[in-house]
């Protein structure tokens, strides 16, 4: 079992953190919100001071920031953790944020010699909770095959991939939200196309579910209210994934679509939507609202 640093405990970070010590880890916990560090402690994590205070005496340190800027602040310059920390340890920065920040702290890390991964995750705090994220990693194959069972604490073992070197971790994430936003205003638009003509919305759910429009939102993630069970649909949309994330996923899909030259149409109509939709005072809200906005087109 490793001694863990971690840093971050919202949403996402609190039940990762919680999963860790209860498959045997010894962790210490920084967060900015006390109540966070709190309901750590309760769990029987030693609550840090600081990031410095929390990474004296690791061997993982695990960060699950808001931003690549945070990323940047916390692990870079003079006064950055790849600078005070020793070179055994392995670092898995767990936040969504840009390839290109994630691809800076990686080349800073292997000219320490530092075993440094973007690891972003897939699954939403019903996942993180559930101990079944989906991990996909950037960094060495050493760095990988060091992280993989770390990451098994917090999800499930099919479900960690390698995508390549340090970077590929935020692109792969990326690629695969700008598709999620996408499927999910297709299959608004079908249920709502199908409810206007009289359909039932869970009947046609059933029906695409067994024929070639099914996808993941359909299975797992019904937007329509009173159709599936414990998803955010049928509890006025919260918690979940918010819209505010999925927006700024979708601001992350779409630079690194601009940096290889990609005209990636779907995804920027896709951001349009969702930022429209935030727009009207739904940031909050699980992105499967995006129900409301697509009946709302007349």
């Amino acid at each position: 079992m490793a001694q863990i640093a971690f840093l971050g405990l919202g949403n996402m970070g609190g039940p990762m953190a919680k999963n860790l010590i209860a498959a045997g880890h010894t962790l210490a916990v920084f967060d900015l919100v006390p109540e966070a560090c709190a309901a750590l402690a309760a769990e029987g994590a030693s609550v840090a001071t600081s990031a410095l205070d929390a990474v004296s005496e690791a061997d993982v340190i695990i960060s699950m920031l808001p931003a690549g800027k945070h990323v940047a602040s916390t692990f870079l310059g003079e006064s950055g953790l790849l600078a005070q920390v020793p070179t055994d340890t392995l670092i898995l920065d767990a936040s969504t944020i840009d390839a290109t920040t994630a691809r800076e702290v990686g080349e800073a890390a292997a000219k320490l010699g530092i075993d440094f991964m973007d690891t972003p995750v897939s699954g939403g705090v019903a996942a993180a909770t559930a101990g079944t994220l989906a991990f996909m990693c950037g960094g060495s194959e050493p760095a990988f095959e060091r992280a993989r069972v770390i990451l098994a604490g917090m999800g499930s073992a099919e479900k960690i991939f390698h995508a390549g070197p340090a970077g590929a971790g935020q692109v792969a994430k990326a690629a695969n939200n700008m598709l999620l936003a996408i499927h999910m205003i297709g299959t608004c638009e079908a249920l709502a196309m199908g409810e206007a003509h009289g359909l039932d919305p869970a009947v046609l759910s059933n029906i695409m579910k067994a024929s070639s429009g099914n996808n993941w939102s359909l299975q797992v993630y019904n937007p329509w209210p009173d159709v599936m069970e414990g998803v955010p649909s049928s509890n006025q949309y919260r918690p979940g994934f918010m819209v505010d994330l999925m927006v700024k996923d979708l601001g992350l899909a779409c630079e690194v679509a601009e940096s290889c030259d990609l005209d990636n149409q779907m995804g920027k109509q896709a951001m349009a939507t969702f930022s429209s939709h935030q727009a009207q005072g739904n940031g909050d809200r699980d992105f499967s609202s995006i129900v409301e906005w697509v009946k709302a087109q007349h």
